[in-house]
């Protein structure tokens, strides 16, 4: 495996000094945001996807610092009932898609994104219980109508390009746990009339899962089973265990309030220690995953240097950085 990071934490830096720090603290890749949520800090994709001198200068900053580019970021929301919002985040998804084709990059990281409860909506109803009635018939309307047609219009696409959609689960999406990934996935890519491989899978960031109650280690073994598991980003989370148990994990206050907080984003080593990241580590070379653990600071207990050098140190213990060989008893 390789470890890299997800690099719109450097937005105040020159792409040029981002790629010289990833250099200066040992690691082997870097995931560059273009677009939607993370924007673009590096570069203009627009620009770079029409000109083959900025494409070739951005390959070759990366290749002669000795590191690659192991994927493109556009975590964005392109079936928002806004149609302005959609069309924004959608242009910022094909965009990455034709750029990362264009600069020999195999993966785009995203959302799924939510739409609305119906057709009238203008803002993303997230549903989270299956009772009253009502978010049954919102379900229906969300999957039958506006994703499973957008994203098997995407599928076509990636497949087109070469490329891979890395679906990041996130609540709040319609996408947030192994069942509603694979399920998307697959009912997606039969309305696209695509078989064989899929191009439509995960970004597997443990983060997101601890505070829904769902086992990381397990949920790498589900959507391996799947063939599923495309990308991975390394990224803690601490649960509090005085407030938690009395309000419960669905915490929406504020990620700043601290002290009343239900659960934090920490720094990786800090949420969980070699309990996890052993294990899940293990349990993704299990299903063949040999990419890259892509660094995700959120952490607002450190400093970005602090937490993201800290996550580094951390990590480079727990990879498991060679194939392994034929055991000899075999």
């Amino acid at each position: 495996m390789k470890l890299g990071v997800m690099a719109a934490l450097f937005s105040g830096m020159s792409f040029e000094a981002m790629i010289d720090y990833c250099v200066e603290v040992g690691l082997d890749a870097v995931e560059i945001p273009v677009g939607a949520y993370p924007g673009a800090p590096f570069f203009d994709p627009r620009k770079v996807l029409e000109s083959d001198a900025q494409r070739r200068q951005i390959v070759e900053t990366v290749r002669s610092a000795g590191l690659e580019i192991s994927g493109l970021a556009v975590h964005g929301n392109p079936v928002h009932p806004d149609r302005t919002s959609a069309r924004k985040h959608h242009e910022a998804f094909v965009t990455a898609m034709q750029l990362a084709a264009k600069l020999g990059v195999d993966t785009v990281i995203t959302f799924s994104g939510c739409p609305g409860g119906s057709k009238a909506d203008k803002t993303p109803n997230w549903v989270t219980c299956a009772w009253p009635p009502d978010y049954q018939a919102i379900l229906t309307y969300q999957w039958d109508e506006v994703l499973i047609p957008y994203w098997s219009a995407q599928a076509r696409l990636a497949r087109k390009l070469g490329v891979k959609v890395a679906w990041e689960a996130h609540p709040g999406f319609a996408v947030y746990n192994p069942d509603t990934l694979i399920r998307l996935s697959e009912q997606s890519m039969k309305a696209a009339g695509i078989k064989g491989r899929p191009v439509l899978g995960a970004n597997l960031d443990p983060s997101h899962f601890f505070w829904q109650g769902i086992d990381p280690v397990l949920a790498a073994r589900a959507l391996g089973e799947a063939g599923l598991l495309f990308y991975c980003h390394a990224k803690d989370t601490e649960l509090d265990r005085h407030e938690g148990p009395v309000n419960g994990y669905n915490d929406a206050r504020p990620y700043t309030d601290l002290k009343r907080r239900s659960w934090s984003f920490r720094t990786c080593g800090y949420g969980h220690g070699d309990e996890f990241w052993k294990p899940f580590v293990s349990m993704l070379r299990r299903y063949g995953y040999d990419g890259v653990l892509s660094i995700e600071h959120e952490d607002a207990l450190m400093s970005i240097n602090e937490g993201f050098e800290k996550a580094v140190e951390y990590l480079s213990q727990v990879m498991i950085e060679e194939k392994p060989a034929k055991p000899w008893w075999v």
